[in-house]
């Protein structure tokens, strides 16, 4: 009975040391305070300078709201947009969810598997037998350090993919903010050009009916003013398109959709910014880049348990204690061991390399892919640059210089009102080329900013001085092209 006694003690001891060493385990897996937010805060912060909120509690969402009304009192910036649906777009705050979801995750792989327990009880022939079972799963206390570290690499690769995703965000925005303003100036000439051609339809269905006009002259006034109608419905159309593909990405509605934005698109920089090395540059900076690499490592450390599980697939170990009839106790331990007799686990390791191989391409798709849209996107940026640039410098001054003098000689009785109103309109429409090759190169510098990372080597606001007084401005521009104020000049 004494050594019956002292193994029972021992079995005990050893049971309790056991679930103690499960319990200490199980407690080193917690959550962190920021659920890994401060990781996507800092590298937002680093990359556009713009702060992001992930709301989460009535306060947060409170303070979220009273920011947003404050940055829509006013006419909007493209900085301002950007902060908006950093802070208002629901889908980006779903994404933020997947933080929580991958820490959870790693939270998981740290914890054990609970622990088993069985109990039976019989009873037949007079007679009745109880036997109680405790069971543990051993792999999972062997590969718990591992399959931490996977999810670990994991956790880190959701990161980036949320902080990549809070930048596509910002650069839709821009894009959307560029494309809304440019359309809503655009509308504006549009209105002018209807107007002028109204203008001259109207004078010439009188001189047709004075008889001082023939009928091809009377149609083609006609046909450019319903040309200028259905033009000016599609930039409607357009504008409202663009300013709602803006509305949305600020995840605005109700009284908010009423935001406003300036007249007109900013001003082009005085000089180009020439980079060099953008390409190592986005090499470093890039967030899909970052993320495809941690997930081929975590690829690479799946295999490395695969194959260190390939025989050993499921292993028990179980604690039994048995109460038989004629009132003697059992008590001992039971190991169960999956047999490697069909399945040797060959099929899992070669899929676990198949998997690897193709992590491995994509990785090299990624970093191919991104060196060359950071030639394109730079190449795009040269070009819009001097597009604008030439439409500046040359085409819209010339034609400011050809409506003054074209009033000069209608002042003079040498060129007749149509004249003068086919000029204006075509001095808008120069007007209208040089916002669109304007709205082009913001385009282009937003698709840069992305290219490389979210941000540039060089900040392009130290290339934005004031223009030389003597190169005629868009507004003048604007101006000079009024074509409402050409024709009242003209009768």
């Amino acid at each position: 009975m004494m050594n019956y006694a002292n193994s029972l003690r021992s079995n005990r001891t050893k049971m309790f040391v056991v679930a103690m060493s499960v319990l200490l385990l199980g407690g080193c897996a917690t959550f962190s305070k920021d659920g890994g937010f401060n990781t996507v805060t800092t590298a937002t912060k680093d990359r556009i300078d713009k702060d992001v909120t992930w709301v989460r509690t009535d306060s947060d969402a409170e303070t979220v709201h009273t920011t947003v009304k404050k940055l829509l009192a006013s006419p909007l910036s493209v900085d301002d947009a950007v902060r908006v649906a950093l802070l208002n777009n629901r889908g980006l705050q779903a994404t933020y969810a997947e933080l929580g979801i991958a820490e959870a995750n790693l939270v998981q792989a740290g914890r054990l598997r609970n622990p088993g327990f069985s109990f039976v009880r019989a009873q037949g022939g007079g007679e009745k037998r109880i036997e109680r079972t405790y069971t543990f799963d051993f792999v999972s206390l062997i590969l718990a350090p591992l399959a931490t570290r996977i999810e670990g690499r994991r956790f880190e690769q959701t990161k980036l993919q949320v902080t990549d995703e809070v930048l596509r965000v910002a650069v839709e925005t821009r894009r959307a903010y560029f494309e809304s303003v440019a359309a809503q100036e655009s509308l504006r000439y549009f209105e002018q050009v209807k107007v002028t051609a109204e203008a001259g339809a109207d004078l010439g269905r009188r001189m047709a009916r004075a008889g001082n006009w023939s009928k091809l002259d009377q149609a083609r006034e006609q046909l450019f003013y319903a040309d200028a109608v259905a033009q000016l419905a599609r930039g409607g159309q357009t504008a409202v398109m663009q300013r709602e593909k803006l509305t949305r990405l600020m995840g605005l509605w109700g009284e908010d959709i009423r935001f406003q934005l300036p007249e007109r698109l900013p001003a082009l920089p005085a000089a180009m910014i020439e980079f060099n090395d953008l390409e190592p540059f986005a090499m470093r900076e890039r967030l899909d880049i970052q993320a495809s690499r941690r997930e081929t490592e975590g690829v690479a450390a799946a295999l490395g348990l695969t194959r260190t599980t390939r025989f050993l697939n499921v292993l028990d170990l179980s604690y039994l204690r048995n109460s038989e009839p004629n009132g003697v106790r059992e008590t001992g331990y039971e190991i169960s061991v999956e047999i490697p007799l069909f399945d040797w686990g060959g099929a899992r390791v070669a899929k676990a390399q198949a998997i690897y191989m193709q992590a491995v391409d994509r990785f090299a798709e990624t970093a191919v892919n991104a060196r060359s849209e950071v030639r394109e996107s730079y190449a795009g940026y040269l070009t819009s640059y001097e597009l604008a640039k030439h439409y500046r410098d040359e085409i819209v001054p010339l034609r400011k210089t050809i409506a003054e003098e074209n009033q000069l000689r209608y002042n003079g009785m040498l060129i007749s009102v149509f004249e003068l109103l086919a000029d204006a309109r075509e001095q808008v429409v120069s007007v209208n080329a040089y916002i669109d090759a304007l709205r082009g190169f913001w385009l282009a510098e937003t698709d840069l900013q992305k290219a490389v990372g979210g941000k540039l080597p060089v900040s392009m606001a130290d290339a934005k001085s004031p223009t030389d007084a003597k190169t005629p401005t868009a507004p003048d521009a604007e101006k000079a092209a009024d074509p409402h104020q050409q024709h009242k000049k003209g009768n």
